[in-house]
């Protein structure tokens, strides 16, 4: 391998003469096309690492983040073809200890972290990516939100077989997903019979019982300027429920709607964005913001109206949601975005996506690895004594 002159960041040209460069996120990059080129093609699809979705969300949650491209060709160069990409950040206080890291961007937004790699040359590409960050940027890399199973899974598996390093995984969670691909139409139409005869007669009761004389509608809206106004109708309806109150909810961080209503903005452009409503007389009761990208979607925000608690609005739009994505031919997949132990959507989802932070060892070694896994789960571990705090904590 041998380093180009510098331009405009780090840049490792390999043996193989793919080009490694770590690039600050910036939407006017000259290599923003040959992303959206890469992010049509990948082996496994991501929408938190999609240029529309990333750059939206750089004002609100990118301080930090850099790029790292694996090309033909360094980024700035005419005709550049990519073959892998991922957003990153180099953590100073991870563990409180100057051991250089390599971590995954992440996000309240962004819960989903496998890079883009092109499918065709899966396998060149994921080596290019980690074997040239670590030589530009240290030892250790940490994939956050990966699947521990499937396409992804292995071929991290043969890469770290073939360089003989080590791996820890770190926060193991599942959430509920639906796997479409395969499925005829039959098949789809039977999905949701699974669902106990006493919650389909909930559901009606909760149904019944909200509409009260007055008339429900179940809605989807997919035109730009309907979804404008979609948009500004769910972060409203956030702001009236417990996050407006703790002063969590979009509503009141304009930095996060700015970038909610950006990234709405351009997958609507694309027609690949969706929000469905449960409303009553022209008023909402629930509300669910859907992107997707090529045939996954991804359920990213759900909202409702805390004073129908008792009639379950959530669930009546997650289960009405569901029967919609499950009669659209062109979906493979619908990730729920949901954290482990959402009832609504894991009563209604069958399958299960496992994922878990991933802290891997680059080529060469590092002497420093087995502190750096004991450090993350002492972190992990106070982590979740915090957390158990806060939920024995009394209202």
């Amino acid at each position: 391998m041998s380093r180009p002159s510098p331009d405009a960041g780090p840049t490792l040209r390999r043996a193989d003469g793919l080009v490694v460069a770590l690039r600050p996120l910036d939407p006017a990059a000259p290599w923003i096309q040959a992303w959206r080129d890469l992010a049509e093609r990948v082996l496994v699809d991501n929408l938190f690492y999609t240029p529309d979705y990333a750059l939206a969300a750089a004002g609100a949650f990118g301080s930090g983040v850099r790029v790292a491209l694996v090309g033909d060709r360094p980024p700035e160069a005419p005709g550049l073809c990519l073959l892998a990409l991922w957003p990153c950040r180099r953590p100073r206080a991870r563990w409180g200890l100057p051991l250089p890291l390599t971590m995954g961007w992440m996000h309240p937004f962004g819960v989903f972290g496998v890079p883009l790699l092109d499918a065709a040359e899966a396998a060149r590409a994921l080596d290019a990516l980690l074997s040239g960050l670590t030589a530009l940027s240290g030892p250790r890399l940490m994939l956050t939100h990966v699947p521990t199973a499937g396409p992804f899974a292995d071929l991290l598996a043969a890469w770290r077989a073939g360089q003989g390093g080590r791996q820890a995984a770190f926060w193991p969670h599942e959430r509920a997903f639906l796997h479409l691909a395969g499925k005829d139409a039959a098949a789809r139409a039977a999905y949701l019979g699974h669902v106990s005869g006493r919650k389909r007669r909930r559901l009606r009761q909760w149904a019944e019982r909200m509409a009260s004389g007055r008339t429900l509608a179940f809605e989807t809206i997919r035109d730009r300027d309907g979804l404008r106004g979609a948009v500004d109708d769910y972060v409203a309806l956030e702001g009236r429920g417990w996050k407006g109150r703790a002063g969590t909810a979009i509503g009141g961080r304009p930095a996060e709607a700015t970038f909610l209503r950006a990234a709405v903005a351009a997958y609507a452009a694309a027609g690949r964005a969706r929000i469905d409503r449960f409303r009553r007389d022209g008023e909402t009761l629930a509300s669910a913001i859907t992107l997707t990208t090529r045939a996954q979607t991804w359920c990213l925000k759900i909202s409702f109206d805390e004073a129908q608690a008792r009639n379950s609005p959530g669930a009546l739009l997650i289960h009405r949601l569901t029967e919609s994505l499950l009669a659209d031919p062109a979906l493979t997949s619908a990730d729920s975005c949901a954290p482990p132990g959402s009832p609504i959507v894991e009563t209604l989802w069958t399958e299960r996506l496992a994922l878990a932070h991933l802290l891997v060892e680059g080529p060469g070694g590092d002497p420093l690895f087995p502190l750096a896994v004991r450090l993350e789960r002492l972190r992990a571990g106070v982590s979740r004594l915090r957390q158990g705090r806060r939920a024995a904590k009394p209202e």
